[in-house]
């Protein structure tokens, strides 16, 4: 190597790198291309997932419970936080749709529960 051949340290790159990430974000903002929502009534609540429990069969779920708790809503299960039960969340699968927090009957496929059952946390429903 020569002597007038330029040298670059870490901290020349590291500022470099912060200065285009940096910039980058500034004109992806002020160009509005970063979308900021006003709207919380479309915001996810969480990210779930179900675990299929076989009987018998164990499974591994974390000792500590979480600090949302479930409740039925019109004949959907919504999920609300223990802090704010207000702050509420109909869970639905992967298509959107929602998904009920009864067993329709046989006879009636459409019959939701009574309205007095609205506000009573879900039960849980498993074949005997």
């Amino acid at each position: 190597m020569s002597q007038n051949e330029a040298r670059y340290t870490i901290r020349n790159l590291f500022v470099t790198a912060l200065v285009a990430i940096v910039g980058t974000v500034l004109v992806l903002e002020l160009s509005g291309n970063i979308k900021h929502s006003d709207n919380k009534d479309h915001v996810p609540v969480g990210d779930f997932q179900a675990i299929h429990v076989t009987p018998g069969e164990t499974f591994r779920m974390s000792p500590k419970s979480s600090e949302l708790h479930a409740v039925c809503e019109n004949g959907y299960m919504a999920i609300a936080a223990d802090i704010d039960p207000s702050f509420r969340g109909i869970l639905v699968d992967y298509k959107n749709r929602g998904v009920r927090c009864y067993r329709p009957s046989p006879t009636a496929p459409s019959a939701l529960p009574e309205p007095d059952q609205t506000s009573e946390p879900a039960q849980d429903v498993r074949d005997e």
